[in-house]
């Protein structure tokens, strides 16, 4: 049977109406947060800031409900983020992850621990946000992408870490504690908890009123916008910034292998020819890309952004984190304060593990004087100039004014969060 001319036009057009309704509607559902007003639901007569709610009518786009904070610590690896991850994990309401993003770096990117592939940082980044958007909601089973080997029954021994988290080594989790191990060190808690149930993890998870969690696997502020500007998540960002002649002195003594030419350089006296410099820029560069993103106050980041300097916290803990949950709006718990006192005034002996917390804190951050030499510093200082000044860090003219402590190289600033 032939068909006319005008009968396939018709069929041709039918077929597209039928497209673009289909288009039409899973638009309106994914995207409007709310049904088209009418006397039943929102009303245009409402506030002019209706439409940056929720309708408490039929819903269509999964917003935060519950309104728990999403917290996210931004670092540089050696710039005391483990310390103020401390100060969430320590709090009975906060459900936190330490460095869960280890896991898509090195599943991602193997052997490759800091890639300056522009297609790497790029697919990392994007698995990151698709896995932090997970972990907020308290979905670990997605983390089970990146666990290797593979958990089995949702139950793994590679998670990396897990000991830095307490709600990890915790009942419900950790069903195995007495009352002589509530407060386990960090590598009795996989010995004493076996593996881990990623089951009960979500559990705790959602049982807990916030989730924090920290990395330095994320380079900028700008390559979380999309996780900021999510309905979904009430997501806040706490950028800790360091001194990156102290951040260097750090690395040098924590990765000896890595840094071994800039060892060399300060043993000898001798620049080696083939040092690898952006070891040092890398950070500098990310600090002033991101910092200055914040301190220009973007729209979408109003609310959402803290800036934080490691020495301010070091010299005054007990303030300095009472202005990061006033920020956040959680009320601060007695568990933290307590922390907060019993870790910040420690001996010499207290600081010997490379990734511990226990720290004198405003000793620690003025230790690197003591470790580089003149010429490491004078370098540091002119390669990162820009950053120094951005973030209030002075330079030392000479030897005598670097080793002489009276002399503060950390200018008085009052970084204001955006609020």
């Amino acid at each position: 049977m032939q068909c006319s001319w005008k009968a396939i036009l018709l069929l041709a057009l039918a077929s597209i109406a039928i497209q673009y309704t289909a288009i039409r509607t899973f638009t309106a559902k994914s995207f409007h947060s709310c049904p088209i007003p009418n006397p039943v639901n929102c009303s245009l007569s409402q506030d002019t800031d209706v439409a940056d709610r929720l309708c408490d009518e039929n819903p269509t786009f999964p917003y935060n409900l519950s309104r728990k904070t999403h917290v996210l610590i931004l670092a540089t690896t050696r710039s005391g983020s483990s310390f103020v991850g401390q100060l969430f994990n320590q709090h009975f309401d906060v459900f936190y992850l330490f460095e869960p993003l280890y896991h898509v770096q090195y599943t991602l990117i193997p052997k490759l621990t800091q890639s300056k592939s522009t297609t790497d940082r790029r697919v990392m980044l994007g698995a990151s946000r698709d896995l932090l958007r997970s972990l907020y909601d308290c979905d670990l089973y997605f983390l089970e992408n990146y666990i290797k080997p593979q958990p089995v029954n949702h139950t793994t021994d590679r998670l990396f870490r897990r000991g830095a988290s307490k709600a990890l080594c915790s009942p419900p989790v950790c069903e195995s504690l007495g009352a002589v191990d509530l407060h386990l060190e960090e590598g009795d808690c996989v010995k004493k908890c076996g593996t881990l149930n990623l089951t009960l993890a979500t559990e705790s998870c959602r049982e807990h009123g916030h989730v924090a969690i920290k990395t330095v696997r994320v380079p900028e502020v700008n390559d979380l916008r999309a996780l900021v500007e999510d309905p979904r998540l009430n997501l806040k960002v706490i950028q800790l910034v360091r001194d990156p002649r102290g951040i260097l002195a750090s690395r040098s003594e924590t990765f000896r292998d890595t840094y071994r030419l800039w060892r060399i350089w300060d043993g000898t006296g001798r620049k080696p020819y083939n040092l690898d410099v952006t070891q040092l820029t890398t950070v500098c560069e990310d600090f002033w890309n991101s910092v200055s993103t914040g301190l220009n106050r973007p729209p979408w980041l109003k609310g959402k952004y803290m800036l934080v300097r490691y020495e301010d916290l070091a010299r005054n803990p007990m303030k300095k984190t009472e202005e990061i949950y006033d920020f956040l709006g959680i009320p601060m718990d007695s568990n933290v304060e307590r922390w907060i006192q019993n870790n910040t005034r420690g001996d010499r002996s207290s600081s010997k593990h490379k990734y511990g917390t226990v720290r004198n804190s405003a000793a620690t951050a003025e230790k690197w004087r003591f470790r580089l030499s003149y010429e490491i510093v004078a370098f540091t200082q002119h390669a990162c100039q820009q950053v120094l000044a951005q973030l209030g860090y002075k330079t030392a003219g000479s030897e005598e004014e670097l080793k002489n402590l009276s002399i503060s190289l950390v200018e008085e600033r009052d970084f204001l969060p955006f609020s």
